[in-house]
This record gives C-alpha cells, sequence and structure tokens, in this order.
C-alpha cells in the first residue's frame, strides 16, 4: 500500500472513532482478499473499504472503484471473518471515500451500506 492509501485508512478510522465506532481490525485479510476496516457501533458490524483519492484527479468518485468484483471479494472475506468471529450484530458494507490534497486530508464521505450481498 502507497503512503496516500495508508493515510487515508488512518483517516478514515479516525472518522469512524469520532462517529463511537470501535474498530475491529485493519487489513484484515484471507484467501480470498482483504478489508480496509472491520468496524461496530451498536447495530452493525460494517466492512469498509477505504478509496484515497487526490483532488487534482477526478476522473470519477472513489466509491465508483468499488466494482462488483471487489464487492464480491468483500463478501467473501467479510463471510469469512463472520465464521471465525460470530456476531449478533447485522452486517453492512461501506466505503469511505478520502479526498487528499498536496498529501494532506481534505475531506471524508462516509458512504453507508454502499452495496449489498
Amino acid at each position: 500500500m502507497n503512503n496516500k492509501g495508508k493515510l487515508g485508512e488512518i483517516a478514515a478510522a479516525n472518522y469512524l472513532r469520532k462517529k463511537k465506532y470501535v474498530i475491529e481490525a485493519v487489513n484484515y485479510t484471507s484467501r480470498f482478499g482483504e478489508i480496509d476496516i472491520i468496524a461496530r457501533n451498536k447495530k452493525y458490524i460494517c466492512f469498509v473499504e477505504v478509496k484515497t483519492r487526490d483532488k487534482s484527479l477526478p476522473i470519477a468518485s472513489a466509491a465508483e472503484f468499488v466494482d462488483e468484483n471487489k464487492q464480491r471479494k468483500i463478501g467473501l472475506v467479510a463471510s469469512q471473518y463472520l465464521v471465525n468471529f460470530p456476531t449478533k450484530l447485522q452486517p453492512r458494507f461501506d466505503v469511505i471515500e478520502v479526498l487528499s490534497e498536496k498529501g494532506k486530508i481534505i475531506s471524508v464521505k462516509h458512504l453507508e451500506n454502499a452495496f449489498t450481498m
């Protein structure tokens, strides 16, 4: 992972903590792939994909880069996580878009329930 991506993940985790989420795992990996952040609140266990983009490159929104193939991989990893760590919380798939400019984070946008499995 590049430095920009790491900064984006840190910003996303800090954002979630401020919103009273508890971070369960960061960069959770299985044979199917990786989930950037797994977090929970009182109602949901959230599987979060973080996309960091530079403001000077507005080709598409960061969420648009979470295509069907990526969603499928996240779903497989999430299923495996839930087998290993059962919970009564409702699973949810979120995307956090982090926008940076000249190496500094300028915005964080949380897209709750960005896709379903």
